[in-house]
């Protein structure tokens, strides 16, 4: 049987076929993962970041929010505090327990400043207190002084900017619009992000070139998101892996590199203005992904994980797993624990033979790079992600034409794959003029697995015609075929 398809008719569509579940066996251990699995949590919707579009309720929580952020301004509560991780020893609570010094002129000023931040007596506390009145109008301008300044996440102020609403939403969300919960959580972020050195890190040169090929950010989805890659499988390198884990001081490394690659993405790629995109895409592919085995890779993500989930919130608005050996279920079942129902709502999984097609559902071919069945290329001369890829499904055993007209003279350039490959396929140029002989520019061949990922030609076309292309499915699959093409003016091919 044969199908013919013009240009003009083409239409785009997608399999839908119901996605098969994992599931643990109850006893004797868990059921093969099999390749054509595209596991999915409940779907995540991404919310809305205007203020206009919030329910009435949740507009009265991010108001409350916002006083108490104001409080918390004007108490210095976004700075660390110097004794908050100090633990009293058991003698300095016994000297605490001495008799009070006489009273000096100022009583209740001295019994006042006896307790730290966190409540114990000190030594130190005591002797403060013996203090000539002057000094403590001094330190209480400083405070105040100190106090007043802005506080600010991703160089937006937590107040008093339009983009200060879409930053505080994030927490909200993040603890279910419970608002102290959610001041809680951003200060133990800013004082996180000072202890760690966030805005220092921004200026300091933390190279790591090895891991160029590891985390990367490519393109867009279809709603605009920018889309980072995770590739975990790099480090079956075992001399890039000892480069990056071998020991502490590397680990603490990476763990700098990774914040930092992160920040500068969410300063360059999102944008905190109302109705704008301010969350990305995560795809982490797990092909050849070290095992559970590998304990410092294992606890450098551990680590790094926990720190993305308590200083980054509402930061992904959709993580694609693919490639996903069977294994790695299991261990996600474990991990599922440590994250809230929220965010499981936003992974998606997706096994070898379908991660190309499930990446396509949320990222346009042209922006997925060639390795994952895209046809995103660096350095691409003729093609770039402003060209729409068309997509097809092959039927089995079918032949599939495709045609290009041309009415003018023109240098005509295309370039197509099949996932998989496993097809024939063939070129010709017929002219319109049907005196004119046809002119084969592609003998039909046999395309597999283990040929290029994809095909390109060109075709200096001199009088009105069109190229046909042939695509033979002879397998008893479907197969998924991707193509575009464009013209350049005959001024411009000579």
């Amino acid at each position: 049987m044969v199908e013919e398809t013009k240009l003009a008719e083409v239409s785009k569509t997608e399999e839908k076929t119901p996605p098969a579940s994992y599931v643990p066996e109850a006893e004797g251990g868990k059921k093969p993962f099999k390749e054509d699995t595209n596991l999915q949590s409940v779907s995540f919707k991404e919310e809305s970041n205007l203020v206009a579009d919030l329910l009435d309720p949740e507009k009265k929580i991010l108001n409350e929010l916002k006083q108490l952020i104001q409080a918390a301004i004007a108490n210095n509560e976004f700075n660390p505090s110097p004794n908050k991780s100090e633990k009293p020893s058991e003698n300095t609570e016994a000297k605490t327990e001495e008799p009070v010094p006489p009273k000096t002129e100022n009583p209740p000023a001295a019994q006042e400043a006896v307790a730290d931040d966190d409540g114990a007596k000190t030594v130190e506390a005591i002797a403060e207190t013996v203090v000539p009145p002057h000094a403590a109008t001094v330190a209480d301008e400083e405070k105040t002084s100190f106090a007043a300044e802005e506080v600010f996440l991703w160089g937006v102020p937590l107040l008093g900017s339009e983009k200060s609403d879409t930053v505080l939403l994030k927490f909200l969300r993040a603890r279910d619009f419970k608002a102290k919960e959610a001041l809680a959580m951003i200060k133990n972020a800013v004082i996180w992000r000072k202890q760690f050195g966030v805005e220092a890190l921004l200026e300091e040169d933390v190279a790591f070139p090895e891991l160029e090929k590891v985390v990367f950010y490519h393109g867009k989805d279809k709603d605009g998101h920018p889309v980072c890659y995770n590739v975990y499988g790099e480090f079956q390198d075992q001399e890039l892996y000892d480069k990056v884990f071998g020991d502490k001081e590397k680990r603490e490394k990476f763990l700098k590199w990774r914040i930092l690659l992160l920040e500068k993405g969410i300063r360059k790629q999102l944008n905190f203005e109302p109705g704008k995109v301010c969350t990305l895409v995560q795809v982490t592919d797990l092909k050849n992904v070290p095992g559970p085995g590998k304990k410092e890779l294992r606890q450098a993500t551990k680590k790094a994980l926990a720190l993305l989930q308590d200083n980054y919130p509402e930061f992904v608005a959709k993580q694609v797993f693919i490639n996903v050996p069977w294994w790695y279920l299991a261990y996600n079942m474990l991990m599922s624990r440590f994250f809230s129902q929220r965010t499981k709502s936003k992974f998606v999984f997706a096994g070898p033979s379908k991660s190309a097609e499930t990446l396509f559902k949320y990222i346009a071919p042209e922006f997925v790079p060639i390795q994952y069945g895209g046809m995103s290329k660096h350095n691409d001369a003729d093609f770039s992600t402003d060209d729409t890829v068309n997509e097809i499904t092959l039927k089995p055993s079918n032949t599939h034409f495709i045609e290009f007209p041309v009415s003018q003279p023109c240098l005509l350039f295309w370039e197509l794959r099949v996932l998989a490959w496993d097809v024939s396929y063939g070129a010709e140029f017929t002219p319109s003029d049907e005196g004119a002989y046809t002119v084969i520019l592609q003998k039909v061949r046999k395309l597999t697995s283990i040929d290029e990922p994809y095909v390109k030609n060109s075709f200096k076309v001199s009088q009105p015609g069109k190229i046909v292309i042939t695509i033979d499915n002879v397998t008893t699959k479907k197969k998924k075929l991707l193509y575009r093409w464009k013209t350049k003016a005959s001024t411009e091919s000579t």
